[in-house]
């Protein structure tokens, strides 16, 4: 929760704010987001407008995870930028007699006794700013699809299993090599000859 009564109402009056605030919980996804407790800095401006106080900032934090191709632990520093507008309680009112489309109840927030509360906004912030599907280096190349081997561990790793669909043509593969070994002209250097 933010304090704007040192603001005002007085339309262009700005203030800038540095904190750290602890991470609420579920400040990710299934496989990366920021643990709760851990540190967020905040820098925000806040500047008083028409209809209420525009916020605008960065959040910065450390996000943990796991890489989704080698299922490595990851961690990275993510930097999120927002920008919301925090109605005044008697701004619906004046836009509804203007005539103005107001948006929809759920979709604006509201200054409550001159606080606002950040979170929501935060947290789409930095959920929307983290990667879909992150990975531990560009070009890691997961894990063996048989075994489940770490492919940056063993860059030479590999399986000689035969595809069952392509074993009766394996075999007459090899059959052929076995037949072209008896052609082959012997030491004589003679050709066989046909009678």
């Amino acid at each position: 929760m933010f304090d704007t009564r040192e603001l005002g109402r007085r339309p262009g009056t700005l203030k800038r704010l540095s904190r750290s605030v602890e991470a609420p919980a579920d400040l990710g996804n299934e496989v990366i987001g920021v643990p709760v407790g851990a540190p967020v800095e905040l820098d925000l401006r806040l500047e008083s407008v028409m209809d209420g106080v525009l916020v605008t900032g960065t959040a910065r934090a450390t996000v943990t995870g796991e890489c989704v191709r080698c299922l490595e632990p990851l961690e990275r520093v993510l930097a999120a930028d927002f920008q919301e507008l925090f109605a005044y309680p008697d701004a619906d009112a004046r836009t509804a007699e203007s005539g103005d489309d107001a948006e929809d109840e759920e979709d604006s927030f509201h200054l409550e006794d001159d606080l606002f509360d950040l979170e929501p906004v935060l947290r789409d912030a930095v959920v929307l700013a983290l990667p879909l599907q992150p990975v531990c280096r560009e070009d890691c190349p997961g894990l063996c699809s048989d075994c489940g081997a770490r492919l940056a561990d063993d860059p030479d790793h590999h399986h000689d299993a035969v595809d069952m669909r392509w074993a009766a043509l394996q075999e007459l593969v090899e059959s052929n090599q076995d037949r072209e070994k008896d052609n082959e002209p012997r030491d004589g250097g003679d050709e066989p000859q046909e009678k």
